[in-house]
């Protein structure tokens, strides 16, 4: 049996506040064993709800590893949670300004160290109202292509049904049941060669979240909107 990956503190005190948070919907896992118990990781989810990073890393934690989030500037900086992201590995990204650069080199030297990032390329809770994802940043691709280490898409859903990123409302009862379904690594290597152009970022992103997708549409039973994943108008 594989051992645990060691937090320290920060994560012990994280695994203390997002576990209960947990609680309030019945976790179900999919394919958990695809996510490498030891070594660099990339795992791309999609993003619907606020309770998403709290049932995330417990998702990740009872797999053995510790997650380090990608995560907004503005939530470090949120008392007592932002301690603990930052405390406990999170990489706070810098949209749209000159820090922007120094999310993705903190991301990769994460990678390097033979880490888990988790990133959520939509940058934010889909605003799409039946929580398909949408339009996606291609920092991921940049992650993916510069880093020779498996990339793993994961879907979740039921945490919407609890805390709704679209319409705000909270309902923790009835309990609802919250499904994590990881899928294969995603083959890269016909890509990592090719030059760093806009056009090819945005090509590996939308295969990237089309996976993510695929992972999603399993566990819903349902086909999305066409349009569901694109990534038009960012970089």
């Amino acid at each position: 049996m594989a051992e645990r990956e060691k937090g320290g503190f920060w994560v012990g005190a994280a695994a203390v506040l997002f576990y209960p948070l947990t609680w309030m919907g019945r976790s179900v896992y999919h394919n958990a064993d695809r996510i490498p118990r030891s070594g660099p990781v990339l795992l791309v989810m999609n993003h619907v709800s606020h309770l998403d990073p709290a049932v995330d890393a417990v998702f990740v934690h009872r797999n053995k590893r510790v997650p380090r989030f990608m995560a907004k500037a503005s939530l470090f900086r949120v008392p007592i949670f932002g301690k603990i992201l930052g405390g406990s590995g999170g990489i706070p990204v810098y949209r749209n300004s000159s820090d922007a650069g120094d999310s993705l080199r903190a991301a990769h030297q994460t990678l390097r160290e033979g880490k888990v990032v988790l990133i959520y390329p939509e940058g934010t809770i889909t605003k799409d109202p039946q929580g398909w994802p949408k339009r996606s940043y291609t920092g991921v691709a940049r992650l993916a292509l510069e880093n020779d280490v498996p990339v793993i898409p994961v879907a979740r859903w039921g945490t919407q049904d609890i805390w709704n990123g679209y319409t705000k409302k909270f309902r923790p009862f009835p309990r609802k049941t919250v499904v994590h379904s990881v899928g294969e690594p995603i083959d890269l290597s016909a890509y990592r060669e090719k030059e760093r152009s806009q056009s090819l970022l945005r090509e590996v992103t939308e295969l990237i979240m089309g996976r993510v997708l695929e992972q999603l549409v399993e566990i819903r039973g349902e086909q999305p909107p066409s349009s569901s994943v694109g990534t038009e108008g960012r970089g």
